[in-house]
């Protein structure tokens, strides 16, 4: 039976008092393999895991424990080895980057910022900002024999300053709360989302961090962000280093 992976831990982790289960149906006990100072929390995986959402929820739920006790490297959803031996083998090749990587992260948690266009508030800015756009939707409404191509011109028009108010608004987002974490890290495209950035701050600048999401927010009504954390830092796993390697 292969072995499921959740995240790398100090070998003396507190698990808590409560039996942590996790993946599976039922959920299987989590366990911990140690190696020198390190450990795996892991448990049996279960046969054909698929990303369904109790199992999904599981995951984040043993990570989540696991990281009220202490500093944690979590691991992606789906996580597997052969067996255990074979993660024992992983702590022992990697484990002093490992360590070096917990101390870095220990006190450290992951708000997630996404945010959003309040449409309305953003097309009229453009309309009003740009002569071009203005003349051209004023000549659509009249009609006349070039409608058609005005409007598609007009279109074009109002597409290139939706995408140019995204790039200033990513910057503006990022460069604003940059100062309040000690890295940052782009996350993937996300439909409607014109930014997607998760910041790994201090735990005890927590507060501050929810304060300026909220204060950024207020002062840019053309914004809708949208706050997630603190979380585990699945983010920063890897150094900034390791990661431009």
């Amino acid at each position: 039976m292969s072995t499921y992976v959740y995240a790398i831990v100090r070998a003396d982790h507190p698990f808590g008092s409560e039996e942590l289960l996790g993946v599976g149906e039922p959920g299987a006990p989590v366990r911990l393999l140690t190696k020198g100072a390190l450990a795996a929390a892991v448990s049996d995986a279960p046969e054909g895991l698929r990303a369904k959402r109790r199992d999904l929820l599981a995951h984040q739920k043993v990570i989540g424990t696991l990281s009220d006790c202490g500093p944690v490297l979590p691991m992606r959803f789906g996580s597997l080895s052969p067996h255990d031996d074979a993660v024992r083998m992983v702590l022992a090749e990697r484990g002093g980057q490992y360590a070096e990587r917990l101390r870095e992260l220990e006190g450290r948690v992951e708000f997630n910022v996404k945010a959003t266009h309040r449409e309305d508030i953003v097309l009229r800015r453009i309309v009003s900002g740009d002569q071009r756009i203005r003349e051209l939707n004023a000549r659509t409404r009249a009609g006349g024999a070039n409608a058609q191509q005005e409007r598609l011109r007009l279109g074009e028009l109002v597409a290139a300053g939706v995408r140019e108010q995204e790039t200033r608004d990513s910057a503006l987002i990022r460069e604003s709360l940059r100062p309040l974490a000690e890295a940052d890290s782009p996350g993937p495209e996300m439909g409607d989302c014109l930014c997607n950035f998760s910041f790994l701050v201090d735990s005890s600048a927590a507060e501050d961090f929810r304060a300026a999401v909220s204060r950024l927010e207020k002062e840019h009504e053309h914004l809708e962000l949208s706050l997630h954390g603190p979380l585990p830092p699945y983010s920063f796993v890897e150094s900034a280093q390791q990661r431009s390697a």
